[in-house]
């Protein structure tokens, strides 16, 4: 007869209710991860659940308990990108007290977050759009998201005095779309080899239209950029 606590070992219900929700929680990053690569590469009418499945080295069960289907773990992945470039560009931003500097730090990690999370940016900026209804409301909710970032700071520097007042919002939706095409660009056809290198010249254009003319100081950023 088996001994009681060999049963116990062998059953996963018998683990400790932290440790069955670390492994669930690490099933579910490996699921993420895996859909992030397979959705990038094959796009979402390409991408089969078992190539995820395959991918991240998981069962059919593992995957239906976290996801229902294909679209549910594309719409996870839309909502995976706005976390990390707030986080980022709020660190960014912490160390500045002027509002403009504040503008030109966040458009210079938000350009570096797109670029480091290539995939996600691509899920995100490329393969999400004209998908349908349900990802149109999610694809808008994240773009909106980014566009209330660039509000805030707008409507902080027009407080201050450093720029004049102006429809913020439709500033902020301005400046969000001409980051999102020149990203766009550069997730389609790869050009420029470092999206980083655009920052100079679309810093520029930005600061320019909203009246700030680029400063002594922040040329010499945009030389670094260059390097």
């Amino acid at each position: 007869m088996a001994r009681s606590h060999d049963i116990s070992e062998a059953d996963p219900a018998a683990q400790p209710a932290h440790t069955r929700s670390r492994d669930k929680a690490a099933t579910r990053r490996r699921l993420l991860d895996a859909a992030e690569t397979v959705f990038a590469e094959k796009g979402y009418h390409g991408a089969a659940v078992d190539d995820i499945i395959q991918a991240s080295d998981s069962s059919k069960g593992g995957f239906y308990f976290h996801f229902p289907n294909k679209e549910a773990i594309f719409l996870a992945l839309i909502e995976a990108l706005t976390p990390k470039l707030e986080a980022a560009v709020e660190q960014a931003i912490v160390g500045e007290a002027d509002p403009v500097a504040q503008l030109d730090a966040a458009l210079r990690v938000a350009l570096e977050t797109f670029a480091r999370h290539r995939r996600l940016s691509k899920i995100l900026l490329v393969e999400a759009v004209g998908l349908g209804h349900g990802f149109d409301e999610k694809l808008m909710r994240a773009h909106g998201r980014f566009v209330a970032m660039i509000q805030r700071r707008l409507d902080l520097a027009i407080a201050a005095g450093r720029i004049a007042p102006m429809d913020s919002q439709i500033v902020a939706w301005a400046w969000f779309g001409a980051v999102n095409e020149i990203v766009v660009r550069w997730l389609v056809t790869g050009q420029p080899e470092r999206l980083e290198s655009c920052f100079p010249a679309l810093r520029a254009l930005l600061l320019r239209s909203v009246g700030v003319l680029p400063s002594t100081s922040a040329d010499a950023v945009d030389g670094e950029a260059r390097a």
